[in-house]
This record gives C-alpha cells, structure tokens and sequence, in this order.
C-alpha cells in the first residue's frame, strides 16, 4: 500500500471517530449569549462523569495492576500527545509534592518532549519511532508500567510506544475516548471512555481533556492510596515545603491524634517535617528514630506502624 493511500485511509478512519462528529445539538452555538453558551458546555461536561462511570470496572482493572507494579518496585510512565500529554505531565507533576514520591517513580512521556509542554510541536505525535524510541531511551522494562493515553485511540507516537512497552515486558493500559481503538488493541488493559462529539467538533481538550483528568485521578490517588500514602483521607506523605502546606501539616496531626498546637508543631520538627513520624510519636509517646523504625517495618504504612503497637 502506498504512502498516500495509507495516509488516505487513516484520514477517512479518523473521520468516523465520535470525537470527531459534529453534533446538531451545538450548531450556531456562535449565536448563543455567553451565559447560553457557558449552560451548553457546563450541561456536555456533566455528562463525562456518566461515561466514566461506565468503565470504571475496567479503571479499576487497570489501576490494581499498575499499584501491583508500583509495589514491586517499578515505574508509572504516562505516554501522550497533545492535550491527552499535557493532562499527563500535570498529573505525574503532582506525585512528588502530594505524596513524596521520587520525583522517577511517575512521569509523564510526551511527543515532542519538553517543547510540547507549553504548546504544539507539529508532527510528532505522527512519529512511531519516536514512541517506540522513548521506550527504549526510558529503559523500560518488565517491572513497569505505561499508560497510553490519546483521545482519538490512534496517535501513532503513543500506539508505537504502547507496543513497544508491551514488547519489553512491561503492563501496558490504553486509554482512549473512543470505542474499538487501536491503541485499546495494543495494550494489555484497556479503558475506553465514550464521551461523544464536542461542543466543539473535534476539540478534544473539551470533554475529551475532561474524562482524561477523571481517570487521571484516579490512577494516581488510588496507586498511592494502595501503596499507602493516605492515612484514612489525609494525605500524611506529603511534602512539606511551604507556610501553607505546614500549617496543613500540623492541621492534619492534630486531627488525627487529638494533640495541641504546640505538641503537634513540636513533634512535626522533631520528625523533620515527616507527618506520619509525627503522628507515630503522638500516638504512642516515642521519638523519631523508633517511630521511623516502626513504619519501616510497616513498610511506610501508618496504619500498619499503629496497629504492631497494639498487636
């Protein structure tokens, strides 16, 4: 099959996605006063939560495999273009200062890299060497996972890279806001969340972006809800690096074991900004160094670093 062929043929394939279409229901939206037109996406948005909802068995799926593979010692890479790239460098940026990971442990791989951070970098979501390359690059192996995600569910960059991470070994999820997709034949898991055509024909950083960010979410919070880096709803493995985010810290302390102000700003200091060290030293009267010897042996679980003080 020749170039333009081919290239014909997935012209005619995208046009045919749902994303795609041009829903009746926006035409002369121009028309519309701001107010009309802001009750018009505010209604398509509130229908993204329903599609989402309606895979969630298959999010679940995927997020246990991904949290198994986490536990075992392997690495999260979220693999887009685009708007689906963006969502995802948010989202690995995030793991750091929420729950003190290593800053390796969950990244986000994006066509055309850094550059495409801020902006479109024309014709490298296109490039399937380019995906497969990163793989290589990334070293990814058979202890990691990868998360392919594009709304259309046919980026080359992101189906090579899938595949080429499905070859090495490693759990592969494709992610796409689109049915029978061929990134969702690529991966291992898949999770496809029909959102429907745009208010915007083809805008996909509208309810398309919108669903990414939901199951985004999810994928993170519940891994290190699973790893446990939550401690009932508190996110006690944050990192500690601003005003703000202290006085969140002693909030947190002094919720969860009762203790004053000042005890709960003392103990804060003395773990070295460590919430769960602290709350370990309240909540059984011991200092830092025991404490931290507690949750290690918890495997940094403070449930489980309370709990064999009462076993």
């Amino acid at each position: 099959m020749s170039e333009s062929t081919e290239r014909l043929r997935a012209r005619a394939h995208l046009a045919m996605l749902a994303t795609e279409q041009a829903d009746p229901r926006y035409a002369g939206i121009e028309r519309l006063s701001t107010l009309e037109l802001a009750r018009t996406m505010n209604e398509a948005d509130a229908s993204v939560s329903a599609a989402v909802a309606a895979v969630l068995p298959d999010v679940a799926a995927a997020i246990d495999a991904v949290a198994d593979r986490l536990a075992k010692g392997g690495r999260l890479r979220y693999v887009g273009a685009g708007t689906a790239g963006r969502m995802a460098v948010m989202d690995a940026a995030e793991c750091p200062p929420t729950f003190s990971t290593d800053p390796e442990l969950v990244k986000a791989i994006l066509a055309g890299g850094k550059a495409a951070e801020g902006g479109a970098v024309e014709g490298t979501e296109d490039d399937e060497a380019a995906g497969a390359a990163a793989m290589a690059a990334d070293g990814i192996g058979p202890a990691d996972a990868v998360v392919g995600l594009a709304a259309s569910g046919r980026t080359p960059f992101v189906v090579a890279a899938v595949r080429e991470a499905r070859r090495r070994g490693a759990l592969t999820v494709g992610f796409s806001c689109n049915t029978g997709t061929v990134l969702s034949e690529a991966a291992e898991h898949r999770i496809e969340v029909a959102v429907g055509p745009e208010v915007v024909a083809g805008s996909t950083r509208l309810k398309s972006g919108t669903a990414q960010k939901f199951v985004l979410n999810m994928i993170s919070t519940i891994s290190m809800v699973q790893l446990g880096k939550v401690y009932r709803n508190y996110m006690v493995d944050m990192r500690v690096a601003n005003s703000k985010l202290a006085a969140r810290a002693v909030r947190m302390i002094r919720e969860i074991t009762g203790a004053e102000p000042e005890a709960a700003e003392a103990a804060l200091a003395a773990a070295g900004n460590r919430v769960k060290t602290a709350v370990v030293m309240l909540e059984l009267g011991i200092g830092a160094e025991e404490a931290e010897a507690r949750l290690g042996r918890a495997e940094g679980r403070l449930a489980g670093a309370l709990t064999e003080a009462a076993a």
